[in-house]
């Protein structure tokens, strides 16, 4: 069993990582149906939540069947973090994640996510304000520094133990690699080998497939992964690796039915969490990725991305189920 704080989860919990724009609660329902153990919101500006802006107001919302699930920070101004964690706080998740790892421009640029990898002493100072004021287990997600030069957080880690975090996840790339090249876990690896940490350390980056995630616990030693990317469009990641890592077996790949219900569960939840209108634009995004593979499939994925009316985005899915269940491919 791994703990974080009081969470009790499994052997070796199968993260869904924090995913700006996609894991939202529509996507954080299907992830958990198919077997994700400790889920996370999109990352939440510090900035934005202390301003009462709508959008970020609107990402604390978390329900009750989806626990284990953190609500995840990111910012520059330890001031308003402290105060974003206290609003955090409030809403009941069962743990605070800071986010020490996003590299895109808008976030990294303005001094927060993965730019915090250039200032240890800050990372630390800020982490420590949110355990002060939080009720419940604070964790980290970073990267392995900000660059080839400054690997840094084998040093991060101890420091941010020292301080009170629960647990930490660290993606094996820097921040100027951003996605590209292949994710190095060798430092992961030496962080969960240290004698001196004793929380639970999770990898992440590029783990894809059963047989990587077996080769990630086997080589590193993990207590759990976090997936990200991985599971879009594909949430049955998560009970495939499970199963593989039981039983040495693979499980029968969705059909075209399984992926068409799933995508039609997705679209009633996110138009039930938002409304109609924004729901229906919010699920363009996801098609692509749900019939990843489909041949020929270029004319439906135009009909629904154009399409405001939910019947006829209901007739394309059963069109597309009918069709290539004919001619089963995937």
């Amino acid at each position: 069993m791994v703990k974080i704080g009081s969470i009790e989860l499994c052997d070796f919990p199968l993260l869904l990582a924090p995913m700006e724009d996609v894991s939202d609660p529509p996507f954080r329902a299907v992830c958990k149906k198919n077997g994700a153990d400790l889920m996370y919101t999109e990352f939440i500006s510090s900035e934005g939540l202390i301003r009462d802006a709508a959008k970020s107001i609107q990402k604390l919302d978390i329900f009750e069947y989806e626990r284990p699930i953190g609500i995840q920070l990111f910012g520059s101004e330890i001031k308003s973090m402290r105060e974003a964690g206290i609003i955090a706080d409030n809403a009941n998740p069962d743990l605070i994640d800071i986010n020490y790892g996003c590299p895109v421009k808008q976030v990294a640029c303005r001094g927060a996510g993965a730019a915090l990898l250039q200032d240890i002493p800050k990372m630390v100072l800020m982490t420590s304000e949110i355990v002060k004021i939080a009720h419940r287990p604070v964790t980290v997600k970073t990267r392995l520094g900000w660059d080839d030069a400054s690997k840094n957080v084998v040093d991060a880690a101890e420091r941010l133990q020292d301080v009170g975090i629960s647990a930490l996840t660290v993606h094996g790339r820097t921040r100027a690699q951003l996605y590209k090249g292949e994710a190095d876990w060798t430092l992961i690896g030496e962080i969960k080998n240290n004698p001196r940490i004793k929380i639970p350390i999770f990898g992440n980056g590029d783990v894809d497939s059963p047989d990587k995630a077996k080769l990630m616990k086997d080589r590193y030693g993990v207590d759990g992964i976090m997936i990200g990317r991985a599971s879009i469009g594909y949430p049955w990641i998560f009970n495939e690796i499970k199963h593989f890592l039981k039983t040495g077996g693979y499980l029968p790949t969705p059909n075209i039915t399984d992926r068409v219900n799933t995508c039609k569960a997705h679209l009633d939840f996110s138009i039930k969490w938002k409304s109609k209108h924004a729901g229906i634009v919010e699920m363009r995004r996801h098609y692509t990725n749900y019939f990843k593979g489909l041949p020929n499939f270029k004319d439906y994925r135009l009909k629904l991305v154009t399409t405001y009316s939910y019947d006829e985005i209901i007739t394309l899915l059963n069109e597309v189920e009918n069709k290539y269940s004919q001619n089963e491919i995937l």
